[in-house]
């Protein structure tokens, strides 16, 4: 599971789905958008992102599956 923050997020899934250099996304095939939140501020959102990083897994799993119980890909949308 990936959680990060980004101003542009068509652009941060076109890395993801095109990366060709070995990295985090290319090796643990994270290419898939099953979640999204969006903020009006930069510093919301990182504040978010800590807090989602401190979460247990399971944590995430259900704040996921809340809204995207099947965990569709929301990119193709």
């Amino acid at each position: 599971m990936y959680i990060g923050v980004t101003s542009n997020l068509y652009s941060r899934l076109d890395k993801h789905q095109n990366t060709q250099e070995k990295s985090f996304v290319k090796k643990y095939k994270l290419v898939k958008l099953v979640y999204a939140e969006e903020f009006n501020s930069i510093v919301e959102a990182i504040a978010r992102e800590k807090q989602l990083k401190n979460w247990q897994r399971q944590w995430k799993i259900e704040l996921i599956e809340k809204d995207n119980p099947n965990w569709e890909d929301w990119s193709k949308e």
